[in-house]
């Protein structure tokens, strides 16, 4: 076999090529039996090296004394938006090819199957060793901030990450002025800090009627919501029972390549934007991969705006999105950059 430049892996086959697999603690709690099993058929395969970090310093430490050895994640969407996201600033993305073992609940590894990545552990570990380099694109934000399958706004409810937290979620100064959507504290997905309600004492010390008052202001709040508000309530697209409600449509101004989409004076109840470069949609050379889709929902029912665009903005009032598993903002303008074939990751032959 001929040398390989620093930095860069054959394309075939990695067998017999150093590994660096990296365990995500929150697999190893999660499903110790897929952990082992993936384990024990990578080290079949090629010559690995273990990696058990407790947590995200320890995960970075790991990462960054790979030398030649192949990176290989074990876990879920997290773990694999944490390595891809510390690549990413170190600007050594596009040069180290990723593989993925996923390991977690369905919903926590929805990424990695939209990318192509086989969810049965045996058939994942499998194609890290004999499978194929893919390039695919992504999505950089002016924060730096990156997006691997698909970007949404509104963010939506935050999705459990699995992790026994919450996704992290900042409180924005609309959140804060609007009576109807105050959350219950006891909820552990409910954002912490805001303002100070000075008749609010500080727990231990709540008298008892705090609890009737604040039924009482989302009860009086509800009453004095509009009609389609309240109608919203019980819609599935927010929360019910006095909790967080998301009234539809979000007056929002979305550019594509600087043709407008959207302008504030008509709500958008929606906009997805995917890169165009993914496994199985025919990305790559010819396959439109430098562009993302982009897509525009009205509310109530009107026809969706699609088009392909390289550069997407968004600006309006504090707005969250999600991007990937993760939850960004509130921002007031935002934009969105597909970068052609900037990482790469082992999947499955055809």
């Amino acid at each position: 076999m001929s040398a390989q430049p620093s930095g860069h892996f054959p394309v075939d086959s990695v067998r017999g090529y150093p590994l660096l697999v990296v365990i995500d603690p929150v697999a190893r709690s999660t499903d110790g039996e897929a952990v082992r099993i993936a384990k024990d058929v990578l080290c079949a395969g090629a010559g690995a090296k273990i990696c058990l970090p407790e947590g995200p310093e320890e995960f970075a430490r790991m990462l960054a004394r790979r030398g030649q050895r192949r990176p290989v994640v074990i876990g879920d969407d997290r773990a694999l938006l944490r390595v891809v996201g510390l690549l990413h600033k170190e600007r050594e993305l596009a040069a180290v090819p990723l593989s993925m073992v996923p390991v977690g609940a369905p919903a926590g590894v929805a990424l990695s199957r939209a990318l192509g990545i086989p969810t049965d552990t045996v058939a994942a570990a499998r194609a890290v060793l004999d499978g194929s380099e893919r390039p695919m694109d992504l999505l950089t934000d002016d924060s730096d901030g990156i997006v691997l399958g698909s970007l949404r706004i509104p963010c939506g409810e935050p999705a459990r990450p699995g992790h026994g937290a919450s996704v992290p979620r900042q409180s924005s100064p609309a959140d804060a002025a609007d009576p109807a959507d105050q959350v219950d504290p006891a909820d552990p997905a409910a954002p912490r800090g805001g303002p100070v309600d000075p008749e609010d004492p500080a727990d231990g010390d709540a008298p008892w009627w705090r609890p009737y008052a604040r039924t009482a202001r989302t009860a009086l709040s509800l009453l004095a919501a509009p009609a389609a508000g309240r109608r919203a309530l019980g819609s599935g697209d927010g929360r019910t029972g006095g909790r967080r409600a998301r009234v539809p449509g979000q007056r929002l101004r979305i550019e594509a390549d600087g043709v407008l989409l959207a302008d504030l004076d008509r709500p958008v109840r929606g906009v997805s934007v995917v890169p165009g470069g993914r496994a199985g949609s025919g990305s790559g050379a010819g396959g439109g991969g430098e562009l993302a889709e982009v897509v525009v929902h009205w509310p109530g029912g009107g026809r969706s705006v699609r088009t392909r665009a390289r550069a997407v903005t968004v600006s309006g009032a504090d707005f969250h999105y999600r991007a990937d598993a993760l939850v960004g903002g509130p921002v007031r303008t935002r934009t969105w950059t597909v970068q052609p074939a900037a990482w790469r990751l082992q999947l499955p032959r055809d």
